[in-house]
């Protein structure tokens, strides 16, 4: 009888063990789906963006920009270019990214009112995307091996299936001390992230707000970063969105900085 119970309990440790493999394994790769969904649609992509900042106080700033994006490696390298429209104190400001596989990503900023084109540091990735409650990163997004997951389960959001996944840096990271995912099921892409600090309180909350299927693929085209700890909000819409435009890699270097390709930027 004992040695029937302890087999019992063998097996049972085991099979948890296993679980918690297989939980593991099944979390980084639902996060590795749900970049990819999000961020490598297609071999590039271009959009004009709207974007709207409203601080606590209800009072709104609105940025309006067009942003391009080349793939160069699929879930590793890739370029963001993004060029500012309105208002005219951020007009004609470029915002440059250059994506790498397994070290800091490079970016630049040209602030035309200085001619200054200007690199910004891997330390200055989580500080804030032109006034809004976005970072540069966020922009571009978080490798998802640079995080330890965890699938804490699965729930609802409207009427879509979603999994639940916790995410912990696996470094000393500024960003967030842990992040939880809310991934649909169906598109793999994110409908809610909620960012945590090191005390455990929420401090920013990711909604998608709209999702449409441009050109076959599933597009998050309204975004949504609710600032919890300082309050406000920033809404991001992505309109006139075309994908598998044939960008080139040139377009991506300092000399469109201050030249963007005006074939692909509409006034």
């Amino acid at each position: 009888m004992k040695k029937l119970l302890t087999l019992t309990i063998a097996a049972l440790l085991l099979t948890g063990l296993s679980m918690q493999t297989v939980s593991a394994q099944d979390a980084e790769s639902i996060m590795k789906e749900s970049h990819m969904a999000y961020y490598y649609a297609a071999n590039d992509g271009v959009a004009d963006v709207h974007m709207s900042i409203v601080s606590k106080r209800g009072k709104e700033r609105v940025r309006e920009f067009a942003m391009l994006r080349l793939d160069i490696e699929e879930g590793g390298r890739q370029n963001y270019f993004t060029y500012f429209k309105k208002p005219s104190d951020v007009a004609r400001t470029t915002f440059m990214v250059h994506k790498s596989n397994g070290s800091n990503d490079l970016r630049w900023i040209y602030i035309p009112s200085i001619d200054l084109i200007k690199p910004i540091s891997a330390d200055d990735k989580n500080s804030s995307f032109v006034g809004s409650d976005f970072t540069y990163e966020d922009v571009s997004g978080r490798h998802w091996l640079e995080d330890n997951h965890t699938l804490k389960g699965e729930e609802k959001i409207g009427d879509k299936d979603v999994y639940v996944i916790e995410s912990i840096p696996k470094e000393e990271y500024k960003g967030f001390a842990r992040k939880v995912s809310y991934i649909d099921k169906a598109t793999k892409l994110p409908l809610k992230e909620e960012y945590f600090d090191k005390k455990d309180n929420l401090e920013r909350e990711f909604t998608a707000e709209n999702i449409e299927v441009i050109d076959g693929f599933t597009t998050i085209t309204v975004r949504k970063m609710n600032n919890v700890k300082k309050g406000g909000h920033t809404v991001v819409t992505f309109n006139k969105i075309t994908y598998n435009q044939g960008l080139k890699e040139d377009i991506f270097t300092e000399r469109y900085l201050k030249n963007p390709p005006r074939e692909y930027i509409s006034n």
